[in-house]
């Protein structure tokens, strides 16, 4: 009887612990700079990696001006997407979206409209 008490007790006292992690984000909500697989993990959603031999981490969407990839099929991004309000003027040919070359630049398609 002994056996079930003391696991019992310890289940008590990993439960709280395993909550916590769970909160703070092990597999999603990650922050900038956690390693992530997806861009869904992230809490910016972007999941980013400098070459195709780096490990991915979680980095803030580009900004205005900044050099971006257009939303991707695949949860890896080499250039972010851009920031809310912002749209990526890149190369959105089939081409450029299968090698992962369709870079661009942000920008606000409002100063467009405007001129």
């Amino acid at each position: 009887n002994v056996l079930p008490a003391c696991l019992l007790l310890a289940l008590l006292l990993l439960a709280p612990a395993l909550s916590a992690q769970h909160e703070r984000g092990l597999i999603i909500n990650l922050d900038i700079g956690e390693l992530c697989l997806q861009s869904a993990q992230c809490k910016s959603g972007c999941c980013h990696r400098v070459n195709g031999l780096s490990l991915a981490r979680c980095a803030p969407k580009a900004a205005e001006f900044q050099a971006c990839s257009p939303k991707s099929i695949y949860g890896v991004y080499y250039k972010c997407p851009c920031e809310r309000g912002l749209s990526c003027d890149a190369d959105k040919t089939i081409v450029g979206s299968i090698t992962n070359s369709d870079f661009g630049v942000c920008k606000d398609p409002q100063d467009s409209s405007r001129r």
